[in-house]
This record gives C-alpha cells, structure tokens and sequence, in this order.
C-alpha cells in the first residue's frame, strides 16, 4: 500500500494535531510551583498520563472537562498537595486554549485537498471546537468520546469510525497506547507522527500495553503531508 492509496485520513488531534503537552504540563508546572513542589515536568506528565488513562476506563461516559479535573485532583493527591476545586474545574476547561502545533493548520489544508478528513478523537465537542478553530480546516466527520460514549483504547470508538462505511481511512496519530494498539486490532493501517521522538519516556500518554508497529512514521505533520500530497 502507498499513503495515496487511502481517500480518507482519520486523526487523533490532541498530541498528534494539538500540542496537549504544553497544554497540560505548563498548567500542572505552574500549580506545582505555586505549591513550592520539587517535582519534574515529565514526572508531572508521566504522573497525569496514568491517572487520565484510569479515569476514562472507568468512567467512559463522562465529558472531556471532567477527566480532566478529575485526574488533576488525583495528581494532587499523589503529591499530597490538594488541588482546589475551581482550579480543578479551571484545568477541565482549558482544552480551547491548548496550542496547535505549529505545522498542524498548513498540513491539514494540504491535505485537505486530497483526502477526506477524519477526527477521532478523545474529547467532548464544546472543547473540540475551540480546537478546531486553531487548526483552521473544516473535517468531514467529527467522531468524539462524548459522540461515542467511551475513550480509546476501547474498540468501540475504532468501530465508530469504520461505521461510517465506505474504505477504511488511513489513522494518522501520534499515541501508540491510545490509537496505534487498538487501530492495528481494528484492522487500520497506521501513521505515527512521532512527536517526542528522541525524547525519554512516553510523556501525558501512558507506554503502550503490547508491541506496536505502525505501517509509516514521521516526526511532524509536515513530513508526513510533504509525503502523502
């Protein structure tokens, strides 16, 4: 298969599209200074990833904004540092002013004019749609959590999105836990856009459960659209 080969690209947006890592560590960086912590921006990421990871599971049903208030307050107890609740309920509602990588807006209007465009995503439509004004391209499906009634991994948001018939898209994502795992079981053919690629760890998002072999990898959205255009 070539990357040509799909008529449609399906995207994960926040770590592939969306630069969630600022968006949450600059926040939970700033709380952890304030409450005079020493503890490390990735150790903060590493720390949020797992308690996220545990709250969609158990909470499938629950809109994007309280996963994340959620988690935040689990983040503050492991540091025995209690977060307030306004600033708990402040965090959930921050996912609009998360910024988009700087490549994510040019790529998608490149590929816009080839391919059809897909989002399935891990979040509720409200906070979508502060996204989606930064990335400035009309997708033509939005698929969420909140659409679904569950998060990836489950998969049941892969089958929502081979529900919409016609050829399987091609998943373009950057998380190997949440998208290339359960992607590749669902029978899709994956692109990685390696976003932290020679940096340690595996940062908001937790390490894959099995081994995981996408079918092409690129660091950026730009690489990657230079390649499928």
């Amino acid at each position: 298969m070539e990357l040509t080969d799909f008529p449609a690209l399906s995207f994960d947006c926040y770590g592939t599209l969306i630069d969630w890592e600022t968006g949450i560590g600059s926040r939970l960086t700033d709380w952890a200074q304030a409450h005079r912590l020493d503890v490390s921006a990735d150790e903060l990421l590493t720390t949020y990833a797992g308690h996220e990871a545990a709250a969609m599971r158990d909470t499938p049903a629950a809109r994007y904004p309280d996963i994340l208030a959620r988690s935040f307050t689990a983040v503050g107890r492991d540091f025995a540092t209690p977060v307030d609740p306004e600033e708990a309920t402040a965090f959930g509602r921050s996912v609009p002013d998360w910024p988009a990588f700087p490549d994510s807006a040019e790529a998608l209007r490149a590929l816009a004019e080839r391919y059809r465009l897909i989002i399935l995503s891990n979040v509720d439509r409200e906070s979508f749609a502060g996204s989606n004004a930064r990335l400035g391209v009309r997708f033509d499906h939005i698929l969420t959590a909140e659409d679904i009634g569950s998060y990836k991994p489950d998969p049941r948001n892969f089958a929502a999105l081979l529900g919409l018939g016609g050829p399987a898209p091609l998943h373009v994502a950057q998380s190997l836990f949440h998208d290339h795992v359960p992607a590749a079981r669902a029978g899709l053919s994956t692109v990685w856009i390696n976003r932290r690629k020679g940096k340690p760890g595996w940062g908001a998002t937790p390490p894959p459960e099995t081994e995981s072999s996408p079918d092409w990898e690129f660091t950026s959205m730009a690489e990657f659209a230079e390649a499928a255009v």
